[in-house]
């Protein structure tokens, strides 16, 4: 069920810019949007401007995921195509409660940023394979995957729209794509008709200022993911399935989980919602993509300037025995986690009932994060591509 607009009896459909950032006059207007790269598609959307534009939040105290813009895009699929795209006010997206997106879990997402680099540029990170992984999580849900370049141009095409909502470094819009199955019914099977949505929210850092180094609780009880189910899918019930364990650790006083391994609760996977990555002494150790484990695109990215840097790297099962072992034995020790939202984040412990680890050190996690968060805001060469223009 979708909420009708107040908008209704606004002018006709009028031609707009493509590189058009919106005027906050209420009213309709039609917007073409070229697609960036070697596979460029025109990308049709109507633009429903809202007639109550939100005051815009402060920049130096934006925290993360509270505030959102003043639009959202919205496409439909009817079982056999995708409709046109349209921008409309923010809260005009609805999900009826028999949805197999409410009932069943029906619904994946995204999560990427966009950045303003010093020459004013909004410029995405690494979309096209947040576009890939997207379409790779639609398909484990039998959903119809949204086309790379449709994902893109619906990404930019809002972006352009509520452009002024950049908050400017060292903030960023972070940008949440949505499919979830829209037909109503009860009854366990594929839905016949889907949503894709977008909506942005402006934000800081996701730990804040100055974060110190995590404290992390090694979770033996509880179990995040196994292999042979839904892991590797950005689905918003594996993150539900987080939640008590996560509480129960800040109750303990800690941050958050170090999940480990459905079997055995002795090899680490992940660190609360983001990959996790161990050195000691020289070698660094990220787990391998085994079905559990969800493919981060900063993962991804580290790596990459990893084996770039020439740091012995490899993707291998870690267990905590190791991990202590290696601390017993006066080896350094440097933990942290990577993650869109967070983007790399220092953990200075681990501990679980009759054990700890602490890791002092942060020198990778650091270099890293200033590695890619250089490229992200224009600092440093993107020698990569992972940049493109909004």
């Amino acid at each position: 069920m979708r909420r009708e607009s107040t908008n209704a009896g606004a002018p006709g459909p009028k031609p707009v810019d493509v590189g058009h950032t919106g005027a906050r006059d209420g009213g309709m207007d039609s917007l073409s949007v070229a697609t960036a790269g070697p596979k460029e598609v025109g990308f049709q959307v109507k633009v429903e401007r809202t007639r109550a534009p939100r005051p815009k939040p402060d920049s130096t105290d934006l925290g993360f995921g509270r505030y959102f813009t003043d639009h959202e895009l919205e496409a439909t699929h009817d079982g056999r195509a995708w409709s046109s795209a349209r921008i409309c006010p923010f809260g005009s997206t609805k999900s009826d409660v028999a949805s197999g997106a409410v009932q069943y879990g029906l619904s994946v997402f995204e999560g990427l940023k966009v950045f303003k680099g010093a020459d004013g540029v909004l410029r995405l990170f690494r979309a096209d394979a947040h576009a890939r992984r997207f379409a790779k999580s639609a398909e484990a849900f039998c959903m119809p995957p949204v086309p790379q370049e449709m994902f893109t141009a619906a990404v930019r095409a809002l972006t352009r729209e509520d452009a002024s909502w950049h908050p400017g470094d060292p903030g960023s819009i972070y940008v949440r794509p949505t499919l979830f199955g829209s037909e109503e019914f009860l009854g366990v099977r594929p839905s016949h008709a889907h949503t894709f949505s977008v909506i942005l929210s402006p934000v800081g850092s996701y730990f804040g200022a100055g974060a110190r180094p995590l404290r992390l609780w090694a979770e033996k009880e509880y179990v995040r993911a196994c292999v042979g189910g839904v892991g590797w899918v950005k689905t918003g019930g594996n993150y539900a399935a987080s939640l008590r364990a996560a509480e129960r650790a800040r109750s303990r006083g800690f941050d958050q989980v170090l999940w480990l391994d459905a079997v055995h609760h002795e090899h680490v996977e992940e660190a609360g919602t983001m990959n996790v990555f161990v050195r000691v002494g020289d070698r660094v150790t990220t787990p391998p993509l085994g079905g559990s484990i969800l493919a981060g695109i900063t993962r991804d990215s580290s790596l990459t300037l990893l084996r770039e840097w020439g740091i012995d790297v490899e993707e291998h099962a870690l267990s905590l025995t190791e991990i202590t072992e290696a601390a017993k034995a006066g080896k350094e020790l440097e933990i942290w986690g990577t993650g869109t939202a967070a983007v790399v984040s220092s953990i200075g412990e681990v501990a679980w009932d009759g054990g700890s680890v602490k890791a002092e050190s942060t020198t990778i996690a650091t270099r890293l994060k200033n590695a890619i968060t250089g490229i992200q805001t224009g600092r440093e060469e993107d020698k990569y591509g992972w940049l493109s223009p909004v």
